[in-house]
């Protein structure tokens, strides 16, 4: 980490010599070979293709040694101007650099002006050089907060960029537009601090509109508007919900308040969905941070309670702040959410061009409004308040009719009709159970989706239903009725036949019958001697005589061999 910051330090020191080096004439080797060594690659590669896109292809070797250089100069210590400008925030020291290098990318500016006053220079060139130093100039007044000076430079610089716009393509104007509208909020903040009250509110449209968009400006423009609501929030002192009033002398909480109209209208007016949702996250972040300081003073007052041996019965006036807070950030969620849910229900209703694109389906709506239902629980508080116990129970039976709405419509979509029905009838149950409860309270479901759209709905989707229910009935043949019955027949044995099996798919999948029962199969033939029976042997007698005739005698003649 210490060798981090070293080079780091001695690249920031190298920088302050290489400028005031070239300025002077001092040649660079010293101050490079003190330092840690550096590289460029391919330097070859990079000196044709400048020299091939910067005048050398047509042989101007002018347009490349002057102005090129004095452009690259400037924005180099332009670059590192923004580099320091967002350190800075940091470490407020670097601030003194930063109008250092602003003014350094100024005095280039100034230099490539002059010497686009050559007559060899066209007119299109000389006026991109003058909006190119009045921008600059106008940086370097705004940092230093000479409104008027960087206000005329800025405005100077519009309006040849506007010029120069008119005098393009449509295409080519584009860049010239981008960079009137990056300088437009520069122009009304220093015509504010000038003193037109005006631009104040134009400021305002620029931010809400942006959704808190990020930038140079953005900073600038956020610690305006803190700074203009804080001195309004000087004159706030209480604020009164629920027919109580209650002091507020947290100053982040009055601020926070003293603006939540000017975001909720905002909201209200934004251009499209994705600057309402980053609209809804800074007021959401603002909430947050507000119910956390809050919650530091309610640290606080416990404490003193203890000390004080103080029951505390009734709520008190920083708990009721916190109960308001708390109610303003869960209620910001559930219209977050809620808007949300009104685009997916729109795609939801439009014809997909593309089937292989996943588009929105119930299932998402359906967990939407459980993440509003969760948040209308939260909202549970103030017991003593029964009517707000009403009004709040009133908005969970409002969400959960649109969720049983959103999961009727799943069950559609497999073609479960008789459990689209049964959800159908008891989001109807909501609906009126709603109206009627609204009677006795005055404004309840000003803030609410309407109920009664939604019993519209409901009638029209359960005809169709029931005509779609019919179709399919009629449309299927007798025979796939047989389908889902469980066949003990192995998959083996049944090929030629559909059949819905989920057992297929389970751990004992019926494919094959094991062990095979036995079948009858050919075995080896067996060969009878049949002419045995038709055969007339030779006669033996004179054999058998012989033998018998022979005894004892015969016998030892047979061994000594005589009788051979």
């Amino acid at each position: 980490m210490a060798a981090d910051k070293l080079n780091e330090a001695k690249l920031s020191t190298m920088e302050e010599n290489k400028e005031n080096a070239t300025e002077d004439g001092i040649g660079l080797e010293s101050i490079l070979s003190e330092f840690i060594t550096l590289s460029l690659y391919e330097l070859l590669q990079i000196i044709k293709d400048s020299q091939q896109q910067h005048g050398l292809r047509h042989g101007d070797y002018q347009r490349y040694r002057y102005l090129l250089l004095v452009l690259m100069e400037a924005e180099r210590a332009w670059s590192y101007a923004m580099q320091l400008k967002q350190e800075a925030n940091t470490e407020p020291r670097k601030r003194f650099h930063l109008l250092s290098r602003l003014r350094k990318a100024a005095k280039h500016g100034e230099r490539l002006e002059k010497l686009c006053e050559s007559p060899r220079v066209d007119a299109k060139t000389k006026l991109e050089a003058q909006a190119y130093t009045s921008y600059l100039s106008g940086m370097v007044r705004f940092e230093l907060q000479e409104w008027k000076a960087a206000m005329e430079a800025f405005n100077k610089c519009k309006t040849i960029y506007e010029k120069l716009a008119s005098a393009f393509t449509e295409e080519l104007a584009v860049l010239y537009h981008q960079r009137v509208e990056e300088i437009s909020p520069n122009i009304r903040y220093c015509a504010y601090n000038i003193g037109d009250q005006n631009a104040m509110n134009e400021l305002m449209q620029m931010r809400l509109s942006a959704g808190g968009g990020g930038g140079m400006m953005a900073e600038k423009l956020e610690a305006l508007i803190t700074q203009t609501r804080a001195k309004q929030a000087a004159t706030m002192s209480e604020v009164e919900w629920r027919g109580r009033t209650v002091p507020v002398k947290i100053d982040k909480a009055r601020i926070f308040l003293l603006g939540l109209g000017d975001n909720e209208a905002a909201i209200a007016q934004a251009a499209n969905e994705e600057t309402k949702e980053r609209l809804y996250e800074t007021l959401l972040a603002e909430c947050r941070d507000t119910i956390q300081a809050v919650r530091e003073e309610l640290k606080t007052e416990a404490k003193q309670r203890e000390r004080s041996d103080d029951a505390g019965g009734k709520v008190s006036n920083l708990q009721f702040l916190h109960s308001y807070l708390t109610y303003i950030k869960l209620w910001t969620v559930v219209k977050r959410n809620e808007s949300m849910a009104h685009v997916l229900q729109a795609k939801l209703k439009e014809t997909q061009p593309d089937e292989n694109k996943r588009g929105p389906r119930p299932q998402d709506l359906i967990r939407l409004y459980d993440i509003i239902l969760q948040n209308i629980v939260h909202l549970q508080g103030l017991e003593e308040d029964h009517t707000f116990q009403k009004e709040v129970a009133l908005k969970m039976l409002v969400y959960k009719a649109y969720r049983c709405f959103f999961i009727a419509q799943s069950y559609v979509l497999v073609k479960k009709w008789s459990e689209a029905l049964v959800l159908y009838e008891r989001v109807l149950k909501y609906a009126k159970e709603v109206q009627s409860k609204a009677k006795s309270l005055n404004n309840s479901l000003k803030d609410l989706p309407d109920v009664q759209e939604l019993i519209t709905e409901v009638n029209a989707e359960k005809y169709s239903l029931q005509a779609a229910a019919i179709l399919d009935t009629e449309d299927t043949p007798e025979a796939p009725t047989q389908q889902n019955v469980r066949d003990n027949t192995p998959l083996c044995e049944r090929l030629e036949t559909f059949h819905l099996d989920p057992a297929l798919v389970g751990k004992q999948p019926n494919l094959v019958q094991f062990p095979p029962d036995f079948q009858p199969i050919p075995c080896k033939p067996l060969f009878f001697d049949l002419a045995l029976n038709h055969v007339a042997f030779p006669p033996l007698d004179d054999k058998v005589e012989q033998k018998g005739k022979g005894g004892l005698t015969g016998y030892i003649k047979g061994i000594f061999g005589f009788g051979s």
